[in-house]
């Protein structure tokens, strides 16, 4: 042990400097692979309405864009437009988490709840939300109550139905061992199956992540006075085209950043299993 610690400790400096270059540039040249599709993509865009391939009335440059975008930043435009969406969006996916995920591990554990209710789930589950808006509107009114009420419904499914196969899919000797032990039911779900279903469990939660925000969106659509789906029907009827693509230009960063920090808790919650 004293032999290690002393080879730890005779690494040399300048070393140390020039594997921490090496870890930066490896990254830099990750970041960059990662991100040559969009760059290719921002330049075609950028390239296509000055050329005259396509008509600029209707797809303004890439950097009109940014220019619209900042704008509404500046003004503060954005801004309320962004928090009355999050607010609806993150409120309807708070409930949709503490609903959907204690059923689905009741529904998964208990075979009979399953058999009882399976059917009901088929039946919703292939229902569109969209579709069921004019109903949510209808009974709930045009205010906020209805659009939370549509992104809790839009993700309750992806995450009960990931849950219940969460349970269900637990390595039976897993299972079997556990039971060996003599260990209760509870310490059973506890320690076992619940760590064992949190990859599959977080899988349905990006899928409710990145729907929220989409179903958000088109029912900001149809009635609302705020909102990032209402700015950009509002964009559209103006012929503001530009502050229309900044509109969904933030949606898709938006579910981009919602993506990568729901993988990085994920990360966080799968730790015991990367050191198995």
């Amino acid at each position: 042990m004293n032999s290690k610690m002393e080879n730890v400790k005779a690494v040399p400096r300048p070393l140390q400097g020039k594997r921490l270059k090496i870890n930066v540039s490896l990254n830099i040249r990750k970041l960059f692979k990662q991100s040559i599709v969009l760059i290719v993509l921002a330049l075609v865009w950028q390239v296509a309405p000055q050329t005259g391939f396509v008509d600029p009335a209707f797809l303004p440059p890439f950097s009109d864009v940014i220019q619209a975008l900042w704008h509404l930043i500046v003004s503060g435009e954005l801004y309320h437009h962004f928090a009355a969406s999050m607010i609806r969006s993150l409120s309807g996916f708070a409930l949709a988490i503490v609903i959907a995920i204690p059923l689905g591990l009741a529904i998964g554990w208990y075979p009979l709840a399953r058999e009882l209710l399976n059917p009901v789930m088929e039946l919703f589950r292939n229902t569109a939300a969209l579709a069921l808006l004019p109903v949510f509107m209808l009974i709930l009114g045009i205010g906020e109550t209805s659009k939370i009420a549509i992104v809790l419904f839009a993700c309750t499914w992806p995450i009960l139905l990931n849950t219940i196969a969460a349970v269900g899919n637990v390595d039976p000797l897993l299972i079997k061992s556990a039971r060996s032990m003599n260990i209760s039911s509870f310490k059973l779900f506890l320690k076992v199956i619940l760590p064992a279903s949190v990859p599959t469990i977080f899988t349905g939660i990006r899928m409710a992540g990145t729907g929220a925000i989409l179903v958000l969106i088109a029912a900001e659509m149809v009635g609302a006075k705020e909102g990032l789906g209402y700015l950009i029907t509002y964009s559209q009827y103006n012929f503001q085209i530009p502050e229309m693509f900044a509109g969904i230009l933030t949606i898709a960063l938006l579910g981009l950043l919602i993506n990568q920090g729901l993988s990085m808790v994920e990360r966080k919650l799968s730790t015991w299993k990367q050191q198995v």
